[in-house]
């Protein structure tokens, strides 16, 4: 069983790696896709950001090639697993659903958020770099992506508060969300540095308009301070 998932896992990862090729061109949900078109949505980082998406394909098919040949029958490696295979098999058709409904594949992101936030929790120290880290910015850009699209979401469907201040309501929530999975998994660094990553993006995206800026900014120091402070109680 434990060789069976560690195959699923790299077919999945590297599936998972070259799905955007099947839908080439596509950078993000369009503005007319929704009732109410959403143009440059502050939550949404600067395009630059996205590019953190070759490393973290890369590391994946990585970690998951090194679990299947060298860690097949480690039981160290066996926890994160099935969580892991169902979030990235999940993956593989999350743009194509982009593409036709922002709705169903924002639904579909917060359960590849929830799996990947299940195998960051399951996973081990054993290996780290090759089994914990790949899954922590994994999880880490899911976790901001997951914000961005139900943020547009809502936005875009004219419920409640418009884009800025849903705006307002995703960088809350990603700073939340990040912190309390931060003081979880000490162990994994990784996962907030990649959520400042995409802050900074956000930052970058609306230079200019400093108020919110000034909002992007606190909630990477929040984060960043997070990672400091579980590691320091880690000891």
């Amino acid at each position: 069983m434990n060789r069976a998932l560690a195959l699923i896992c790299f077919v999945a990862a590297v599936a998972f790696a070259i799905s955007p090729l099947l839908t080439p061109g596509f950078n993000g949900f369009s503005p007319d896709q929704f009732p109410v078109p959403q143009v440059d949505p502050p939550i949404q980082p600067a395009g630059w950001a996205f590019s953190i998406w070759g490393l973290i394909y890369a590391w994946l098919i990585l970690g998951t090639g090194f679990g299947l040949l060298k860690r097949a029958e480690d039981a160290s490696w066996a926890p994160h697993r099935l969580p892991l295979a169902i979030s990235l098999v999940l993956g593989t058709g999350w743009l194509p659903l982009a593409v036709i409904s922002p709705v169903w594949a924002t639904v579909l992101i917060w359960i590849m958020l929830a799996t990947a936030l299940w195998a960051l929790r399951a996973c081990t120290t054993s290996d780290r770099w090759l089994q914990q880290a790949p899954i922590a910015i994994y999880a880490g850009w899911l976790t901001a992506a997951s914000v961005v699209a139900l943020m547009l979401c809502l936005a875009g469907y004219d419920i409640g508060l418009g884009m800025t201040g849903w705006g307002w309501i995703g960088l809350a929530l990603a700073t939340g969300l990040a912190v309390t999975v931060q003081r979880l998994s000490p162990h994994a660094p990784e996962y907030g540095l990649t959520v400042i990553w995409a802050l900074t993006g956000v930052i970058a995206a609306n230079w200019g308009d400093w108020l919110f800026v000034l909002g992007a900014v606190l909630g990477l120091g929040i984060v960043g301070w997070a990672i400091i402070a579980t590691r320091q109680e880690r000891g």
